[in-house]
């Protein structure tokens, strides 16, 4: 199987924005009331045996069983006949946010992620349909379960042999748009490693630094805008809340941050289409992304994006034929990757390589960048010969 998801620009009309916002809103409350009913739950299973707080305690019977998946989506139906509104919604968009909220809490025990939060007005900004059901599109349109046809802006031609299944509406700033997940019935030869290898190591100062030399400075998407965020975040903090002037200047602020985001993700995707035109195989380091972004210069690390640019550099490696691996990212700058030596930690502002053994100098993202295609050339088992070094 292989699967792939097209994004278009919905064009809907004024009732059908009425109904993809009713229905955001409805969804919205369905996950609240399942997650404080889990909520609920735990925290009756945390009062001690022999006391009780003096502030409240939930008491919940005791045999009464965990709130699940499977659960809660058999509570729907009772739940229909009390609440009229949720019969709006199709069943399999309503299973669909109980299934996201599963995936949080899975997230929390096996990923270690934060225990899920309650969801403000406004904050769920997108609806999944399960199971689009046959022929759901034609003529630049697709057929939402209950809702109907709607138009879309066809910016790419849909391959008339794949399978859709799986469409999911999203609100931002800009509009609505719609994920259309095609699947085809094909197996797809794996990737083989081969002799045009690179190394890329990324960093703060250069975005990245590949092995042959090639170095990019890093584009600063948040940091050259944040003057004129703080602006527009002053002007909404002015404004009385929920009224329309709030909801002008909210939406401004809104539209700078997704625009911060696309012009990020774009410079992404063409740093990536580069690297895949120069070689066959690609190396990078394997950071830990979330400790980087709790240090002293999280914020910078955010603003470049390293991991959404890892993500995207697998999949244009994946559509283009290219191998793609990470390696070990430990003491790479501490390395000579002439010699193998180690040259002892340098500061930051340290930004030339020079090795004391054999008297190789290049600089230094360059240095760490041809130690990671060295680990990466030992971990697949090539003895592939490195470019001269001038």
């Amino acid at each position: 199987m292989f699967c792939l998801t097209y994004e278009f620009r919905l064009k809907p009309s004024k009732q059908q924005i009425c109904v993809f916002e009713d229905w955001l809103e409805i969804n919205r409350k369905v996950y609240n009331y399942a997650l404080a009913q889990r909520k609920h739950w735990y925290k009756s299973r945390s009062c001690q045996v022999n006391s009780c707080s003096l502030h409240s305690e939930y008491i919940i019977p005791a045999d009464t069983p965990r709130p699940t998946f499977v659960s809660q989506c058999r509570s729907l139906t009772i739940a229909k006949e009390q609440h009229p509104d949720l019969k709006q919604v199709a069943a399999q968009v309503l299973q669909q946010t109980l299934k996201r909220l599963e995936n949080a809490f899975t997230s929390m025990w096996e990923n270690n992620f934060g225990f899920p939060r309650f969801k403000k007005v406004g904050q769920l900004r997108s609806f999944v349909f399960s199971q689009p059901g046959r022929n759901p599109l034609r003529n630049g349109a697709v057929k939402l379960p209950v809702i109907g046809w709607v138009k879309f802006r066809s910016s790419r031609d849909i391959p008339e042999d794949a399978v859709v299944k799986q469409t999911r509406v999203v609100k931002r700033a800009s509009g609505w748009y719609v994920m259309i997940t095609l699947q085809w019935d094909v197996s797809v030869p794996q990737v083989t490693p081969l002799a045009e290898a690179l190394g890329v190591d990324v960093g703060l100062l250069s975005f990245i630094a590949t092995s042959n030399g090639l170095c990019i400075n890093r584009p600063r998407f948040f940091v050259d805008l944040q003057r004129q965020l703080r602006l527009l975040q002053q002007r909404v903090s002015r404004k009385v809340k929920g009224s329309h002037n709030w909801c002008k200047a909210t939406m401004k602020v809104a539209k700078l941050h997704e625009h911060i985001t696309n012009t990020r993700k774009d410079f992404h995707w063409k740093v990536a289409q580069q690297l895949c035109a120069q070689s066959k195989t690609i190396f990078v380091e394997d950071l830990n992304l979330v400790g980087l972004s709790r240090g002293m210069l999280g914020k910078h690390c955010l603003d470049a994006g390293w991991g959404q640019f890892f993500s995207i550099l697998e999949q244009c490696c994946f559509k283009r034929g290219v191998y793609f691996q990470k390696v070990d990212s430990k003491k790479t700058s501490q390395i000579c990757p002439n010699c193998g030596a180690e040259t002892g930690k340098k500061d930051l502002s340290v930004r030339a390589h020079e090795c004391e053994s054999c008297g190789y100098t290049t600089d230094r993202d360059v240095a760490a960048a041809q130690v990671v295609l060295t680990r990466g050339l030992a971990a697949v088992g090539q003895t592939v010969k490195m470019r001269e070094r001038g």
